[in-house]
């Protein structure tokens, strides 16, 4: 009764079918696997259809089969329907032989209980309760058996040790170079070259194939039969073609099971298995973008959805929770599981009310949030609940816009101060635009987005569309009479009058939102009202004045957001330094930088770096100044802070005339004038004052003819490329491209890594050059071998190291 051939067979594999393919990643899990099986006796290995649990079992079992004298054996169950036949299918495997009125489990027992050998069960789900009472039934009995099962839900049986195979590993956004080595990336290139040999990945392909692979989730089923397609369709079309995943990813291996020779296929075995009151809960939960949290599951799928969702984490339907930094845990379902279940949704006529109950739960969270972002103890808090619950707000939003205005504009005033804390505000504007232009004007919605899309005007330089904004929102809010609204209004005014040069009126206005401030007790206008006035005397040269506003205004501080506190003490810094009160201007600036740094609030600190930078340069601390301007010329590019990011081109400027490279002042001063002229910025009366004897000099230094030069220089500079610029100018230790040697780089080459340089797209230079945009792309793939600029602002480093812009 013993197993067939087992003495004959020590440390040998039985019943596993040969690899035709490559085994690749997964050596990490290979190893835990196995060590989990000499510490226990039955190891399940979880995980959504598709991730590659059959693959992994097999490897960790010709891995370990040298331990065990009578090998290891598969017993293949996905085949077996009857959970009564379970039993019978692991003694066929075995070629143990039934015998009458012996129950089969028995058999089984009897025939490995003088054997030593690993038992693989592969696919128990469909099973489970009978695989847990078999496995049981045999670890009882058979002392020398140790039994390796895999399913997508665990047995839930004494002494199991449970191994969730998560997807392969994905190429890390932050490191194209690097995408190559990824485990999904090989996977997919090896495939691919099994139906067109001469695929590569390089320069060209590796950006699509790393974000193909990224959004099958890394999942082995997926990409195997992504690449099957590359032939036909080539790698680009097929990452385009995404969105229809479940028919495209179809038509595998003919020889394959069923469940895996289409993605479809492979989740609706998972499906079939739930309850329907689990599939209700899956296609609810699936309506959610990103993580979830077990009461917005309630919320939206519905009471008892919390204990459902338990159970998809075992059925491996979700991803079991994580801590977010905002303290709470939620789950996550894969990209491929959620696109299934959202057409579950839709062919079942649950989708509206899904998409219904997620706004709910998203006007709720914001509502919560904007109490908190208000306030200076509950802004980091409500901010990093909004920064995890940012998917779903997103989504909300744009929903909103196309289905429920009204709600689309409750999410606005929590949004609005969130972005702008996070220095997004500048992205949400053609939103915003969109939501208004929805609303009724006057409503509470409508008045929170034209004060958010002023701000934001402002902040990128267009006063004109800012005082638009701001003078709609004091029209319609001056039906009501006195109002916070009509606060906002007239200060928004005077603060766009103000950087438009207006002043007089500026003035004029900004009195009237100070007295009505303070007429209906609303500290928050009154504040942003003296802050305004605190700058103006600034550009006005009335220094005392604006140390004296910038003073009051940071002596208000309850029911001040952080945000505004910080941006008072920002204000006061720098009117402190121009009145020369330098050491306290420094405490209180690096104060509120690092308040600003611990709260994530990128928009203070850009202005807070600049004023740090002209501390620094004035108490000769060159090497601060520089790590400071870094940090700020690349949040100002990064946010589209550009009348900030102006000023720290002039701090530039001061910093290389005082380091002794008056050619690269001259430059870096031509490209923000030139900046300042296009964008009808006004310059700064103190910052001209500053800039005159520096910048005469330089001139005097290198001459005439030098100067000219690098004035056009620097005239010529996009603003990308006078980022890349004063980057260089800051940190010298900054990696340098590689300067190819003399005619590495052909005239035509060169050409186009200036206008690279000059911040033109591929299709602009084909246009350009009278070329196809493919001549263009493959020009470029030949001028990152010569050189190992992979990335344009790589290109433009070059560009400027060499002389062509």
């Amino acid at each position: 009764m013993g197993v067939s051939a087992a003495a004959a067979a020590a440390g040998a594999v039985h019943g596993f079918p040969a690899a035709l393919t490559s085994f690749i990643g997964r050596a990490g899990p290979v190893r835990e696997v196995a060590g989990l099986l000499e510490r226990h006796r039955l190891v399940t290995v979880t995980g959504p259809g598709g991730v590659g649990k059959t693959r992994l079992a097999s490897q960790v079992a010709r891995a370990v089969a040298g331990r065990f004298a009578d090998g290891a054996w598969l017993a293949e169950l996905a085949p077996v329907g009857d959970p009564a036949q379970l039993a019978g299918a692991v003694a066929a495997a075995l070629g143990a032989r039934e015998q009458p009125g012996v129950p089969v489990a028995e058999v089984v027992a009897r025939a490995l209980a003088r054997q030593q050998l690993l038992l693989v069960l592969d696919n128990c789900e469909h099973l489970i309760a009978a695989a847990a009472e078999l496995c049981a039934g045999l670890l009882a009995a058979c002392d020398d058996v140790r039994v390796l099962a895999t399913s997508r839900e665990p047995l839930r049986t004494a002494g199991e040790a449970r191994y969730r195979l998560g997807p392969l590993g994905l190429p890390d956004h932050g490191d194209p170079a690097g995408a190559a080595g990824s485990e999904a990336v090989v996977l997919f290139a090896d495939r691919a070259r099994q139906v067109d040999a001469g695929f590569v990945v390089d320069g060209q392909t590796g950006p699509v194939v790393a974000r193909l692979v990224a959004r099958l989730d890394g999942m082995p089923l997926a990409i195997e039969l992504a690449a099957a397609r590359v032939e036909a369709l080539g790698v680009a079309q097929l990452a385009n073609r995404l969105d229809d995943r479940f028919g495209l990813l179809a038509g595998g291996d003919r020889l394959a099971p069923g469940r895996h020779r289409s993605l479809a296929a492979a989740v609706e075995w998972s499906y079939r298995l739930l309850g329907e009151d689990e599939r209700r809960v899956f296609r609810g939960v699936s309506v959610f973008p990103g993580p979830f949290t077990l009461e917005a599951a309630e919320v939206v799928a519905g009471p008892g959805a919390g204990l459902v969702v338990a159970h998809l984490v075992d059925c491996s339907l979700l991803v079991p929770p994580r801590e977010g930094a905002d303290g709470r845990w939620r789950y996550s379902m894969l990209q491929t599981l959620r696109g299934f279940g959202t057409g579950l949704l839709a062919g079942a006529g649950e989708q509206d009310a899904a998409a219904a109950a997620l706004a709910r739960w998203a006007v709720q969270v914001a509502g919560q949030a904007a109490a908190g972002l208000r306030t200076v103890e509950g802004e980091a808090a409500a901010a990093r609940w909004l920064d995890a619950e940012e998917a779903t707000v997103a989504q909300v939003l744009a929903w909103g816009v196309e289905h429920d205005a009204d709600l689309a504009l409750r999410l606005v005033p929590a949004l609005g101060w969130w972005w702008t804390l996070r220095g997004r505000q500048a992205g949400q504007y053609e939103l915003l635009r969109e939501v208004a232009g929805r609303a009724a004007p006057g409503s509470d919605g409508w008045c929170a987005a034209k004060y958010f899309l002023g701000y934001t005007a402002g902040e990128s330089g267009d006063g004109g569309a800012a005082l638009g904004h701001f003078t709609e929102l004091r029209d319609a809010a001056a039906q009501r009479g006195p109002c916070p609204a009509l606060v906002d209004g007239l200060a928004g005014q005077a603060g766009a009058l103000f950087q438009m040069g207006r002043h007089a009126e500026a003035a004029e206005v900004a009195r009237q939102a100070l007295a009505m401030a303070r007429e209906i007790g609303y500290p928050l206008g009154e504040v942003e009202v003296l802050g305004d006035l605190a700058v103006a005397a600034l550009y006005a040269g009335d220094l005392d004045r604006a140390a004296r506003l910038a003073r009051q205004a940071g002596q208000i501080a309850a029911g001040i957001p952080g945000l505004i506190a910080r941006w008072c003490s920002y204000v006061l810094a720098g009117a402190l330094f121009e009145v020369g009160e330098l050491a306290a201007a420094r405490t209180l600036c690096a104060a509120a930088l690092a308040l600003a740094r611990d709260a994530g609030d990128l928009w203070n600190q850009t202005g807070l770096l600049s004023t740090m930078v002209m501390l620094d340069l004035e108490a000769g601390r060159l090497q601060d100044a520089a790590a400071h301007l870094r940090e700020a010329l690349r949040l100002d590019t990064r946010l589209g802070k550009w009348r900030e990011f102006c000023h720290a081109l002039d701090c530039c400027g001061l910093l290389c005339a005082a380091t002794g490279r008056p050619a690269e002042a001259v430059t870096v001063w031509a490209a923000r004038a030139a900046h300042l002229r296009h964008d009808e910025l006004r310059d700064w009366a103190d910052d001209a004052r500053r800039r005159e004897a520096p910048l005469r000099q330089a001139r005097q230094a290198i001459g005439p003819g030098r100067t000219r030069a690098a004035e056009d220089r620097g005239a010529a500079m996009s603003l990308d490329t006078a980022a890349e610029y004063a980057l260089m100018l800051t940190d010298p230790g900054l990696p340098q491209p590689t300067a190819p040697g003399p005619g590495t780089l052909s005239a035509r080459e060169r050409e186009l890594v200036r206008l690279v340089a000059r911040g033109r797209t591929d299709a602009q230079i084909a246009v350009q050059l009278y070329i196809s945009i493919r001549t263009v792309r493959s020009h470029l793939d030949r001028i990152r071998d010569k050189t190992g600029c992979r990335r344009r602002a790589d290109l433009t480093r070059l560009a400027l190291s060499q002389g062509l812009v």
